[in-house]
């Protein structure tokens, strides 16, 4: 009895949370004269993809999509260089003060991004960097989230593979190479769908540190692309713009979703 109320419980969120999303697909789809007649929010009779054509005519989405596949990739690359060597040093080597060095890098989960936009900015300015996409991605280049999760996968590898592989002549790059890195697959996948969502919706620090299209990711272009459509009320085209944003990532989800599970189980997180 309890599974059932359990898994009607989460039906019940899952449909309450999806109702947005339905809402913003069948407005995007939805011709400009029905949105503001239709008495029914979530059906169209008309359907029509006019709405996705001007939102695409009216801003340069595809310049914001490169920047912000420039960006979100540019973060991963460097992360995952970062978490490892942080995850197998904390994992498998002995050295003095690991412990509390550890807790610190823990402690990082506890502070808010928005907390440290002025000194970013600082150091950015500072380094002559605003306005650019290196000022975006340089304050992100380090994950202790991600440092943690890979910790636990490294430390469930059998310490007996290490010593073999440190017996046959490897060093400990090679070692990390050819034992560490092929059994941490499913964290580094959960991982990358985790930082890719993330700093593909990142807003803030991206909204501060640009001030020009060149360098601009999706979330600041759309925001500024709604602001000139506010006064119309254009919502067929500001929703087809928002649309156009969250697809790719909605669509990663659903391919990868079952390796994001998987790989939480593999490293002991529930």
């Amino acid at each position: 009895m309890g599974k059932i109320l359990n898994y009607c419980l989460l039906i019940f969120l899952g449909i309450l949370f999806f109702i947005p999303l339905i809402w913003v697909f069948i407005t995007s789809i939805s011709p400009a004269g029905e949105i503001i007649g239709n008495s029914n929010p979530f059906w169209t009779n008309n359907p029509t993809f006019q709405n996705f054509a001007e939102a695409w005519e009216a801003a340069p989405f595809l310049k914001y999509y490169l920047n912000t596949l420039i960006i979100v990739f540019g973060v991963l690359a460097v992360q995952l260089v970062t978490i490892t060597l942080a995850a197998y040093a904390f994992a498998r080597i002995n050295f003095k003060g690991k412990e509390i060095l550890f807790i610190l890098f823990l402690l990082q989960l506890m502070i808010q991004p928005e907390i440290l936009l002025f000194p970013n900015y600082q150091i950015m300015a500072q380094l002559g960097l605003v306005d650019t996409k290196l000022a975006v991605m340089m304050p992100y280049w380090a994950s202790a989230f991600g440092m943690f999760l890979l910790r636990q996968t490294f430390k469930q590898v059998p310490y007996e593979l290490d010593e073999a592989s440190k017996m046959d002549g490897s060093r400990w790059w090679q070692t990390l190479w050819h034992v560490y890195i092929p059994a941490a697959r499913p964290t580094y996948v959960a991982f990358a769908l985790v930082s890719v969502s993330t700093h593909w919706s990142n807003f803030m620090w991206p909204l501060i540190i640009t001030d020009s299209v060149d360098n601009r990711p999706l979330t600041v272009g759309l925001a500024l692309f709604a602001q000139a459509f506010e006064t119309g009320a254009q919502w067929g085209v500001i929703t087809a713009g928002t649309v156009t944003v969250i697809l790719p990532l909605l669509i990663a989800f659903f391919i990868f979703q079952k390796q994001f599970v998987s790989s939480f189980m593999h490293s002991g997180i529930k």
